[in-house]
């Protein structure tokens, strides 16, 4: 090997312990992440001493946390994100500052100078997002409650990493209060600048660029934009002194409606597979064992400090949002250890003079150890504790893992899904129901009807779920987005499969048209019409004349609707059609009733 090419050699080395070492971990029950922590302490500088620049490959493999942050703001349109920006700014503020509070007071109540006891505070209230999303992906938690208020806070430090690395200078020694608040407000503009470019070149270049180079019809090329694309924006944000992650993160929400965002998915995700695993392998290989061996109380103090102290203030934020009990531990563990960003913060305190550079490495290894031990402690929480909370009645979660062969698939088993299923299952039609509702789950198989837990806007979960072989795909789930997001899923990728959809409201029935479904039945439509013929009915109508005015109202209905749908983005033209509508249809009834009124009047009235 002493002729072979530098990355010749590193790529064998690393290849040959991921091959080998990561399947072991998981044949053991131990996860993916502990077997690329393992193998990176087993091949760096303090196990078998192949590989000795870490800090170059720690810095090339956090590329993969950053494909990763794209290919989650892919999953995320602009309008999901802003549903999410009160538990983002609420809930993720909430847990930065009170970690950053709890480990402050400890560490003056030690007798830590404050200022060395804030900086470390603030880098240990951050935590690990690429392990974090990473088993939350696994574990198939995202769409769940404690998995989106995890996001949401995991999210919300990417952004707090920012003003963190600016407040370092500041309590800096050397630090000149002028120049830095001059620097600051420059540092401002910056950040502004370089988000306005993302944001309106999302809108403006990218889109039209992407087209341009599909129609090349060279899909190695694209391949490569799709990468470029990360590559630029990473650059562009590390340049202001923005995490790349977070501007990575933003362009795949920006191109969340883009036609091409299944393909930028596919092409990058071996990628952020194999670069994601390169990181936790340059983890292991950071961890400074010589330092650990020089004060191993101290570390083992830390680690067991910070730990302790997040762990409570995070699960008391799970309590107050209310989330589900069997979830809590996981989302705690998760977001309780130290993050990558940890790194930054503490290699930026000891250059700016916060504190001295062993202060900073023990702190950096107390962060390593604790992203080491959090998978380690997840498998004790899944053996140990997990299964008393799955004796708890009403928190059994069975997901679906065995394909299933049914002709139809109806996702969502609330009050419009199980009317459905419940119809077709009496007629002897075999049904594959998914839900992600806990109680709904745990009623439905209480009367003995077969409901599989799971997300159906995942793609892995549908194909398991039969839908390359569902003739008929039911959408009865509640929420809008969500139906809009497998209605596109399942017309990409299952075009086999006809689509019924239940919609909202007129809104929803339109965007849903939009997407090319056909089959659409608007949820209390009907139920509102049979109040309204009941209502006439009452007040005196005969009930062949109240039919007859349901019947001729629904068809009006129907017609306005389609007459709606060519102008339902523009707001103004839609209520115009509205408006003349109504008219229409209330002029003609108003018409037939004098006509019905001078019929029933006798011949020579006057």
């Amino acid at each position: 090997m002493e002729h072979a090419p530098g990355w010749l050699s590193f790529s064998l080395i690393y290849l040959g312990a991921a091959v080998i070492v990561v399947p072991l971990s998981r044949a053991l029950g131990l996860g993916a992440i502990i077997g690329y922590l393992a193998a990176g302490i087993a091949i760096g500088p303090w196990g078998l001493g192949l590989i000795s620049n870490v800090a170059d490959i720690l810095h090339f493999a956090e590329f993969g946390v950053v494909l990763m942050l794209f290919l989650v703001g892919l999953e995320l349109e602009p309008k999901r994100l802003w549903a999410l920006r009160r538990p983002i700014f609420g809930w993720g503020s909430a847990q930065v500052l009170a970690c950053a509070a709890a480990l402050t007071l400890v560490a003056l109540a030690a007798g830590v100078p404050w200022k060395v006891a804030l900086v470390a505070a603030l880098g240990l209230a951050l935590s690990s997002t690429a392990i974090a999303l990473q088993v939350m992906g696994e574990r198939n938690l995202l769409p769940t409650p404690g998995g989106q208020s995890g996001f949401s806070i995991l999210l919300f430090q990417d952004v707090a990493a920012i003003p963190i690395l600016a407040l370092v200078p500041v309590l800096g020694l050397a630090a000149d209060e002028a120049s830095t608040a001059g620097n600051t407000a420059l540092e401002a503009l910056k950040v502004l600048g370089a988000i306005g470019v993302i944001i309106l070149g999302g809108r403006l270049l990218v889109r039209p660029a992407l087209r341009w180079i599909a129609r090349s019809n060279t899909p190695e090329i694209f391949t490569a934009a799709s990468l470029l694309l990360v590559v630029a924006i990473s650059a562009l944000m590390q340049a202001v002194g923005l995490s790349m992650a977070l501007g990575a993160f933003l362009a795949g929400v920006l191109l969340a409606e883009s036609e091409y965002r299944h393909e930028l998915e596919t092409d990058i995700e071996p990628f952020k597979g194999l670069l994601l695993g390169l990181f936790f392998m340059a983890v292991g290989m950071s961890i400074d064992f010589g330092v650990l061996a020089q004060s191993p109380a101290l570390v083992a103090l830390i680690v067991l400090g910070f730990l302790l102290v997040k762990a409570a203030v995070i699960f008391g934020l799970a309590t107050a949002m209310k989330i589900p009990l069997q979830e809590r531990p996981v989302l705690t563990l998760l977001l309780a250890q130290g993050g990558e960003f940890a790194f930054v913060v503490f290699q930026a305190a000891a250059g700016a003079r916060v504190f001295s550079p062993q202060m900073a490495s023990l702190l950096i290894g107390a962060v390593a150890v604790s992203m080491l031990l959090s998978p380690l402690l997840l498998v004790l929480v899944d053996r140990l504790l997990l299964p008393r909370f799955a004796r708890l009645p009403g928190k059994t979660l069975d997901e679906i893992s065995e394909p299933q062969e049914a002709p139809v698939i109806v996702a969502g088993f609330g009050r419009f899904g199980q009317i459905v299923a419940r119809l077709l299952s009496a007629q002897g039609i075999a049904v594959t129901v998914l839900d992600h509702d806990v109680e709904i789950i745990e009623l439905a198989r209480s009367v003995g009807f077969q409901v599989f837990y799971g997300d159906a806007s995942r793609l892995d979960l549908l194909r398991i779920a039969g839908a390359e072989r569902a003739r008929v795909i039911v959408l009865a789930v509640d929420g809008v987005e969500q139906s809009l997001a497998m209605a596109e899923l399942i017309t990409t990728h299952f075009p086999q499969a006809k689509i019924v959809a239940r919609a909202r409201d007129v809104a929803h029935w339109n965007r849903l048209r939009a997407l090319g479904v056909t089959l659409v039945e608007r949820e209390l439509f009907e139920g509102s019409l049979r109040t309204g013929r009941a209502v006439l009915e009452l007040l005196g109508h005969a009930p062949h004349e109240a039919r007859q005015l349901a019947q001729r109202f629904r068809l009006h209905n129907q017609a306005l609707v389609d007459r709606m749908y060519p102008h339902f983005k523009d707001r103004d033209k839609m209520l115009a059609v509205v408006r003349q509508g109504r008219e229409q249809l209330e002029a003609q009834l108003a018409q037939e009733r004098q006509e019905q009124r001078s019929r029933a009047q006798p011949k020579g009235w006057d």
